[in-house]
């Protein structure tokens, strides 16, 4: 067997010392949550998706600031509870095609650690009612597994009500 690719979110735990579980899955292209959480026999309630948001409408001006929200795979982000969970009047996803050029992961790969540039994150309260929760290692086909306090030790994520009722 060959060694484990590492990805950015790996070699930060890496450094941080920080134990983790890596779950590999065959995927050729991007499935959503829900399946691969069917495909790695991961819990759907603990299993999260990163998304990237800015802050504002496109051609408003202002700082076009960028959040990272990491909610349940079978919920929706509340865009007004986001964006005033970060004092912004409006936030809206970030489009596919600018993913890539600005955190370094593709769809589906997006994990909150090891983006090019670190943005403020938030991830939704729920992920502390779990031993562990599980999200993108950083590549399509590969999911980390660890408790949320490891994540907060190696990145400063902020829970919150962010979700759909």
């Amino acid at each position: 067997m060959g060694k484990e690719v590492k990805t950015n979110a790996m070699r930060i735990l890496d450094r941080n010392k920080i134990p983790y579980e890596i779950i590999n899955y065959e995927c050729d292209e991007f499935i959503d949550g829900l399946h691969t959480a069917e495909k790695t026999g991961a819990p759907v309630e603990q299993s999260f998706k990163t998304l990237v948001m800015q802050a504002g409408k496109p051609g408003s001006g202002g700082n076009r600031q960028y959040y990272v929200f990491v909610v349940p795979i079978a919920e929706e982000v509340d865009l007004k509870a986001a964006a005033k969970c970060v004092g912004e009047k409006s936030l809206e996803m970030l489009h596919v095609k600018d993913l890539t050029p600005l955190t370094g992961y593709v769809r589906g790969g997006c994990s909150p650690l090891g983006m090019k540039k670190q943005f403020p994150t938030y991830i939704h309260q729920t992920a502390a009612d779990y031993d562990t929760i599980f999200f993108s290692a950083g590549r399509v086909g590969a999911q980390v597994e660890l408790p949320l306090s490891a994540l907060q030790q190696a990145l400063p994520v902020t829970p919150a009500d962010i979700i759909k009722a």
